[in-house]
């Protein structure tokens, strides 16, 4: 699939959206599909699974929430500080869980994540449950105001486009192709010189810094950082999203976040909203049994199989 013509197709689709759906829906599927885009990063090209990445997330909306709120930055600023926040943690939970493999990693980013959630709960500048409520969104540069929800769905998609640019150029860049070898072959990779647990760190700090950009922006979009955010529940979510969309590919994540936000968002304000979480686990369980490429990854075979 030839990634060029459909990301500028994707993007003129976009651009027009917001003339025909709730621009905040569309700024959420947005800001789940930057945060699936860099946990796939980390999952679908390292090979490294993570079950506490929500922390990451949480992280970088609490902290821009508390500069909005108490500093008077302006928006840009508040988001590259919530964004180096959560690299600076993923720093920290990354030197720690990359010496350890397979399900003990996964363990390990989930114990350091609940420690963090904890903290979260008990600390007073995050609200605790009541979450961190009444974020204003500023104005970018001092000159844009994001009030209006179409102004804000337009910063929210440049935002994303930067991040996934990002991710795109790091996948095919030597260093993605170093951590494609590390996922394949471990032992590999390592008799052929490459420090593998740097190239891991590396990796979990940048997927840490790009999902605490999605958690920032969507504190914006929303005017609310809270616990939902840093959750393991939401961890379990993303972790969909990208299963859904088809890990290891670029596309996928997106799908799967607007496939599981979609889902969300017509089920919860039904008969079947109590069920929601029923439905997401079958919906999981049918991917890993039937579709285990995801949704991209099956179109993907198609294509190569019939075209």
């Amino acid at each position: 699939m030839q990634s060029r013509p459909l990301m500028i197709l994707l993007l003129g689709v976009a651009l027009v959206a917001p003339m025909f759906i709730y621009p905040v829906f569309l700024a959420k599927i947005l800001c789940f599909a930057l945060f699936a885009s860099a946990f796939n990063l980390l999952l679908g090209f390292a090979g490294l699974l993570s079950f506490g990445h929500a922390v990451f997330l949480g992280t970088g909306g609490y902290v821009t929430g508390w500069l909005m709120i108490n500093s008077g930055l302006t928006p840009e600023i508040a988001i590259i500080a919530g964004t180096l926040s959560g690299g600076l943690l993923g720093a920290v939970f990354g030197k720690l869980a990359v010496k350890r493999e397979g399900i003990y990693f996964a363990m390990v980013t989930l114990a350091l994540a609940q420690l963090v959630f904890f903290l979260y709960l008990q600390a007073p500048f995050t609200g605790g449950e009541d979450g961190m409520q009444g974020v204003p969104r500023g104005q970018v540069f001092g000159l844009i105001d994001l009030s209006d929800n179409q102004t804000m769905y337009y910063f929210v998609l440049a935002i994303f486009v930067a991040g996934f640019w990002m991710i795109h150029r790091t996948v095919h860049s030597p260093f993605g192709q170093v951590m494609k070898a590390i996922r394949e072959n471990e032992s590999r990779a390592t008799s052929l010189g490459y420090d593998v647990n740097q190239y891991k760190w590396i990796a979990f700090i940048i997927s840490a810094a790009l999902s605490a950009l999605a958690g920032a922006t969507k504190t914006l979009v929303f005017e609310l950082a809270s616990l939902t955010d840093v959750h393991w529940h939401m961890s379990g979510e993303v972790i969909l999203m990208t299963l859904v969309g088809g890990v290891g590919t670029i596309f996928g994540p997106l799908v799967g976040a607007g496939v599981i936000v979609s889902m969300q968002n017509y089920l919860s304000g039904g008969e079947l909203g109590n069920y929601l979480h029923i439905i997401m686990g079958a919906v999981f369980i049918i991917c890993v049994l039937s579709f285990r490429s995801g949704i991209v990854g099956q179109l993907q075979k198609f294509r190569r199989n019939n075209f």
